[in-house]
């Protein structure tokens, strides 16, 4: 049975016409399985990305703190169906709608659904010069979002110069960094992974003194 805030979703969706031209943003988080995969970004964007350009569907997705922040722009009846695929695709969870409406021009007519990465410690010299537009959204906790905070953060990567991005070896190093920030909380995963090292160097120098 479809929870009832998905259902509200669709509620909303049967009232617009076909072919009127809609915005709509949910958020979600990574599951446990997406954390352990070092490819997931990469499936992630180009599934959007080509199933989107099928379906004449535009906007961004962005990624932070092991949640997924997507905005998706297109005609009703192809919106209504991709965001019926996104409540029952398994990589993510707790999937919840921030905003949606009926728009008269897309905002990201030329995003083509690039993925953007909200982690500052894996920013491009090039997005650390505009780092300061995005320090009210971060840390990068979507779901508690209210709707013109969520316009405010899509007005301003909307204007970005340089997206957010890091290279494929940051995905893998990003993806072992959730793993330990699922065990833990994120400002102790620094210190578990520093005691583990630590742990790792005594049991080495026993070793040699054996």
């Amino acid at each position: 049975m479809m929870p009832e805030i998905h259902t509200a979703v669709f509620r909303t969706l049967d009232e617009i016409e076909d072919t009127a031209l809609v915005q709509l943003v949910y958020v979600s988080s990574m599951t446990i399985g997406s954390r352990f995969s070092t490819t997931i970004f990469e499936e992630v964007e180009s599934h959007a990305r080509n199933y989107n350009q099928q379906q004449g569907i535009t906007g961004t997705l962005c990624y932070g703190n092991g949640h997924f922040l997507q905005c998706i722009e297109g005609e009703k009846a192809k919106v209504y169906t991709l965001i019926q695929r996104i409540y029952a695709d398994t990589r993510h969870k707790n999937v919840q709608v921030l905003l949606l409406h009926v728009i008269k021009h897309r905002s990201f007519a030329d995003w083509r659904m690039r993925l953007l990465f909200l982690e500052r410690w894996l920013w491009s010299p090039a997005t650390k010069k505009q780092a300061a537009q995005l320090s009210p959204f971060l840390p990068f906790l979507p779901h508690n979002w209210k709707p013109d905070h969520t316009e405010q953060f899509l007005q301003v990567i909307k204007n970005f110069d340089t997206p957010p991005h890091i290279n494929a070896a940051g995905t893998t190093y990003n993806t072992l960094g959730n793993m330990v920030r699922h065990i833990a909380a994120p400002h102790q995963a620094f210190l578990i992974v520093q005691g583990f090292l630590s742990v790792l160097l005594v049991a080495g120098l026993a070793l040699l003194y054996v």
